[in-house]
């Protein structure tokens, strides 16, 4: 265990003036780190220090600031093991894909900012106009603790890219591998005051950075409801704010479809970082004709996981981040078994092997129909829900009724009809046939899923300012 200074202002790091916080082990429940978290006069410096640093950082150079990035992300690289290791502790995330998640495919994030920096047209001319683009000013950046470093290239890097200054509040319970990329960034020359970190509740140091009027934007990711009272605070101010929220994302599957790809795609979609994904594929929308089968895939398939220590290299599955997370996933299967919801694999019971004190929950197939609650919730665990239809025209009926509208598949034998239906699906992202993911193309919700893009020029322009000059 450790003591983490956890506040890094103005180039300093710091004790913060909040409650006194610990980092716990998903893997055995240990703690791994204690620290005092921000409070508001922490962040009112952080803004203060935000402030102060503009004018020069935004007068530097596409040049210098896609330099200054790409030597970040040289440094990130460099401790992509190290990162994926605490990542595996913090967060859960089994180590065969924690360095990756946590570590590379962060690296190539900020590069990428740095690319689209470097070829973005700050100045265009619309007829008699000239038309600019100009950093907003201090953004805040408030991340979630699934992907904490991904979202902070996301989020942070973009802004910084722009020419803005910031003030990042991660949350609370995995915050040390951001920790860690704040000592990169010192280590690659940013000046004073451009980048500080505040790390506390969101009672404590969110509220407080959100109604900052120092602040021009306010970047989230977390919960709907979160994201809804962060709207609220920074209505008055009329500061912008982009937020990423909650998923409840459908892979339909087409009469056409390669059963045995979609459905083995499918499953990995939904219990990627053991289901803490905002993205996750976690209904699996399927022809009732061929349910039984679809069925069997996936009990076959979850038979062969290994649900256990993130620290294990033969780990699948690996635990939540924490004691209360764990208990609402089980609270949902629970309510959902209650509710007539038929189990297919995995279950409410404890994980055989386990590390004692860890937040493991077996991966879960539950039978559903479409109005039970586990399946127009959130759950954010490795559970998934397969709805039988009868009809492409039900599939898709099925995928749009929700809340949410993050993201979603498709699955057929020909590509075209898939994207007829990609083009139905009313959520930000789909990919057809397993399409890869695009740290270049705009990542995003529509309805409760929240508005505003990351990912590529889509995440860069959040940070601008559009200005018309009459000649």
């Amino acid at each position: 265990m450790q003591q983490v200074q956890a506040t890094y202002v103005d180039a300093t790091w710091a004790v913060g003036g909040g409650a006194e916080l610990e980092v716990g082990s998903a893997a055995d429940g240990r703690v791994l780190a204690r620290f005092r978290g921000a409070d508001a006069q922490d962040v009112d410096r952080a803004c203060a220090a935000a402030d102060r640093a503009w004018d020069a950082w935004a007068a530097t150079s596409v040049g210098e600031r896609a330099g200054l990035l790409r030597a970040t992300a040289d440094l990130v690289a460099k401790r992509a093991d190290e990162l994926g290791a605490v990542a595996s502790l913090e967060v859960g995330t089994p180590a065969r894909m924690a360095s990756t998640v946590h570590g590379h495919l962060v690296a190539a994030t900020i590069r990428d900012v740095a690319t689209t920096l470097e070829s973005y047209a700050f100045e265009e001319r619309v007829g008699t106009s000239l038309v600019l683009k100009e950093p907003i000013g201090v953004a805040a950046a408030i991340t979630a603790w699934n992907y904490p470093l991904y979202q902070l290239a996301t989020k942070l890097v973009p802004a910084l890219a722009a020419g803005c200054t910031a003030v990042l509040k991660p949350s609370e319970i995995a915050p040390l591998t951001t920790v860690a990329f704040f000592e990169a960034l010192a280590e690659a020359g940013l000046p004073a005051g451009v980048a500080n970190l505040v790390v506390g509740t969101g009672a404590e140091a969110g509220e407080a950075l959100v109604t900052d009027p120092r602040v021009g934007i306010v970047s989230f990711t977390g919960s709907t409801r979160t994201g809804a009272r962060i709207a609220e605070l920074a209505a008055p101010g009329i500061t912008r704010t982009t937020l990423e929220l909650g998923g409840k994302s459908a892979s339909v599957v087409l009469d056409d479809a390669d059963l045995g790809q979609a459905v083995s795609a499918s499953l990995r979609g939904c219990l990627i970082n053991n289901g803490q994904t905002c993205a996750a594929l976690t209904r699996l929308v399927v022809p009732r004709s061929r349910l039984a089968e679809v069925e069997r895939l996936l009990v076959d398939a979850v038979a062969q996981l290994v649900t256990g220590d993130p620290r294990d290299e033969a780990t699948d599955v690996g635990p939540v981040a924490s004691a209360a997370q764990r208990e609402r996933v089980l609270g949902h299967i629970e309510d959902a078994l209650a509710q007539g919801a038929v189990l297919v694999a995995g279950g409410p019971g404890p994980v055989d092997g386990a590390p004692a004190g860890g937040h493991y929950v077996r991966p879960t197939v539950l039978r559903v129909e479409p109005h039970l609650r586990i399946a127009r919730e959130e759950v954010f665990g490795p559970v998934l829900c397969v709805i039988a239809v009868d009809s492409t025209e039900e599939a898709v009926a099925v995928a749009n009724d929700t809340d949410y509208g993050l993201s979603g598949a498709v699955w057929s034998g020909d590509p075209d009809r898939a994207l007829a239906v990609a083009r139905r699906l009313r959520t930000g992202q789909v990919a057809v046939n397993g399409g890869a993911f695009n740290i270049s193309a705009p990542f995003g919700g529509y309805k409760r899923s929240g508005y505003g893009r990351e990912g590529g020029r889509f995440g860069l322009e959040e940070y601008f300012e559009t200005k018309a000059v009459q000649l």
